[in-house]
């Protein structure tokens, strides 16, 4: 009997949790929900992508995984933190002629271009976890600058619902600070419920077009998944993005495993003078929905990249490879196809349209 009421306890506390621990997000409805159901990409109560995409493992390989993660290794994450130009209030504030680009790790980056500042999948927090407390830090543990520091912002552009994209404590601070958020279907809800405004926020489909203060957007196909509780995996849509600033064209990948959309975009929206290309967190048992940093390449040169930023690494650890192997395998891959990498530090400033490409390997020296 007392088994059964632990049981019973057990499970209540789960659907409790559930329903009111804001980080988990929220579910769309009215018509965000129908907006869901109406899209081609929702088939059978799930988003896809339009090729196989299986990401299940035996319970077996996941512990033998969960416990190689908690057990570590030598080299993956930085031994004692790791190099970041920092920035002051009024350094942001300073409108800038020329385009510039600020990587502040893993897959935030803050974009400035015809006057106006950008976010790429903002998260500033510590930890990519639903309870930062006990999720995997941030390497160094600080920012080029904090939240608060950061000037007004016109658009916060979001690719999925992740931790490690999308991080509960980072809106909550920013969310006075933000004119417009674009998201893909799905994502609006969560927004809502940690108090942004449903006037305030664009939601997307795939292919979708939108025209801001005279930057051209489109959300465009990736492939991966999403989800961030236990009951809402595929729920909601996941992307990339094009930013097309009249003179800049960039591309921003999000999170994707190696695809045919990589051509389809090029070939719809291409050449792009910079591409954001994931090239981290990649594992051969995950092999469909992280592209491995050859691949990262290979993308690249299919969407009609001129200049590659490698993101998604540099800040967390939550894969089984060395941290800095994304970047020297990007490194050799391109230099066997003559492709242009830049290497910025975390909050260097690249200007954008310039022959200025940074391309110290300055992750060598904090291994």
């Amino acid at each position: 009997m007392g088994y059964l009421f632990l049981l019973a306890a057990v499970v209540v506390l789960v659907i409790l949790v559930l329903k009111y621990y804001p980080p988990l997000g929220a579910q769309a409805k009215g018509d965000a929900r129908s907006a869901i159901d109406g899209s081609d990409n929702y088939v059978g109560g799930k988003f896809i992508y339009p090729l196989p995409t299986p990401m299940e493992m035996s319970f077996k390989e996941m512990s033998k995984i969960m416990t190689e993660m908690i057990k570590g290794g030598s080299n993956r994450k930085p031994l004692n933190g790791i190099p970041m130009d920092r920035w002051e209030p009024q350094q942001l504030l300073e409108s800038s002629s020329q385009a510039r680009l600020v990587w502040f790790g893993h897959s935030a980056l803050f974009l400035q271009v015809n006057g106006l500042n950008l976010l790429l999948d903002p998260m500033l927090g510590p930890s990519p976890s639903p309870v930062p407390m006990v999720g995997g830090k941030r390497y160094g543990g600080e920012l080029p600058i904090s939240i608060d520091d950061l000037p007004p912002i016109d658009a916060v552009i979001l690719s999925h619902d992740h931790y490690d994209h999308l991080d509960y404590g980072t809106i909550k601070k920013l969310k006075n600070k933000v004119r417009r958020f674009f998201v893909p279907l799905g994502v609006e809800a969560h927004l809502e419920r940690w108090g942004v405004d449903r006037e305030r926020i664009t939601s997307a489909d795939w292919w979708d077009e939108f025209d801001f203060e005279g930057l051209k957007l489109a959300c465009t196909p990736a492939r991966h998944f999403s989800g961030r509780s236990m009951t809402d995996r595929y729920q909601t849509l996941w992307c990339s993005w094009v930013i097309d600033s009249g003179g800049t064209k960039l591309y921003f990948s999000g999170d994707s495993g190696y695809g045919d959309h990589f051509k389809q975009i090029g070939n719809k929206y291409g050449p792009f003078d910079v591409t954001l290309m994931e090239c981290g967190q990649y594992d051969k048992r995950w092999p469909l929905i992280h592209m491995m940093p050859e691949e990262t390449v290979q993308a690249h040169r299919e969407i009609g990249g001129k200049v590659m930023i490698p993101i998604h690494w540099g800040a967390f650890t939550l894969a089984l490879h060395d941290w800095t192997d994304p970047v020297e395998r990007v490194l050799r891959a391109a230099e066997q196809h003559n492709v242009v990498v830049a290497t910025p530090r975390i909050g260097q400033a690249v200007m954008l349209g310039t022959s200025e490409i940074p391309a110290a390997a300055w992750w060598r020296h904090h291994v």
